[in-house]
C-alpha cells in the first residue's frame, strides 16, 4: 500500500499542491468526507484536545444533511474547503457536471458561514481524480492534493499498521489525508491522536493549509 503520493505526480500535475516545503517543522493534517455524527466530532475532540489546527474538506450533501456539526467545525476555529456536493468522480463525470457540483458544494458553505468568510477557494477532488479540463475550469480555487494518505477507510489494514505507514510517509511540509467517515472510523480513532501525538513529541507544528 502506497502511502506516500508517487514523484511522478506533482510533475505531471504541477499547478496542483501536493506538499508545502519548509525549513521548519510544519506538518498539514486534513480531513475528507464529512461532517458525519461520530467520526467528525470525534477529529474536533482531538484537535481540541490538542490544541491544533487542521483543514476538513466537506461534502456538500453532508453540510446540508448536519448543518451543526459542520458549524462546529468552524466555530473551533478550524478551517473548512470544498469536496463536491456528492463526492464526485472527476474521471467518471463531465466537465460541466463537475464544476456544477463543486459550485453547489460552496453555496452549502457559503450558508453556513460567518458573513466575512462565506466562500472558500480551496478545493480537493474526492479520490483524488480530476481531468485537466476540470482544472482549467477551476481556476479560481486553490486544488490541494496530498503527499501522505492514511489509507484509514481500509478496514483490511490493521490500525498498527495504519499508524506506522502514515508516520513513516510523513516529512517536514506533508500534507497527510485521513477521513472523518464511518468506513474510517476504525483506523481514524486510533491513528490519530497518536499520529499527532507522535510528531507533536518531536516538535512539529500542525498548520491549515494556505489558499
Amino acid at each position: 500500500m502506497v502511502h506516500r503520493t508517487p514523484f511522478i505526480l506533482p510533475m505531471l500535475y504541477p499547478s496542483l499542491t501536493w506538499r508545502i516545503p519548509s525549513n521548519s517543522k510544519q506538518l498539514f493534517l486534513t480531513f475528507d468526507d464529512g461532517p458525519v455524527p461520530g467520526p467528525t466530532e470525534f477529529v474536533l475532540d482531538t484537535l481540541g484536545r490538542f490544541n491544533i489546527k487542521a483543514t476538513f474538506f466537506c461534502i456538500g450533501d453532508n453540510i446540508k444533511k448536519h448543518p451543526d456539526i459542520f458549524k462546529a467545525i468552524v466555530g473551533a476555529g478550524q478551517k473548512v474547503g470544498n469536496h463536491t456536493h456528492n463526492h464526485l468522480n472527476g474521471w467518471k463525470t463531465s466537465r460541466t457536471s463537475y464544476v456544477k457540483n463543486v459550485e453547489y458544494c460552496n453555496k452549502q458553505i457559503a450558508e453556513h458561514l460567518p458573513m466575512d468568510s462565506a466562500d472558500t477557494r480551496i478545493f480537493r477532488p474526492p479520490y483524488g481524480r480530476i481531468t485537466r479540463g476540470q482544472i482549467k475550469s477551476l481556476t479560481n480555487f486553490s486544488i490541494i492534493m496530498w503527499d501522505v494518505l492514511a489509507i484509514d477507510y481500509n478496514d483490511g489494514l490493521s490500525t498498527t499498521r495504519c499508524l506506522k505507514n502514515t508516520i513513516n510517509a510523513t516529512r517536514a511540509g506533508s500534507i497527510t489525508v485521513f477521513h472523518d467517515s464511518y468506513k474510517a472510523e476504525k483506523n481514524l480513532t486510533f491513528a490519530l491522536p497518536r499520529y499527532i501525538e507522535h510528531f507533536l513529541g518531536l516538535g512539529f507544528e500542525f498548520k491549515v493549509v494556505p489558499g
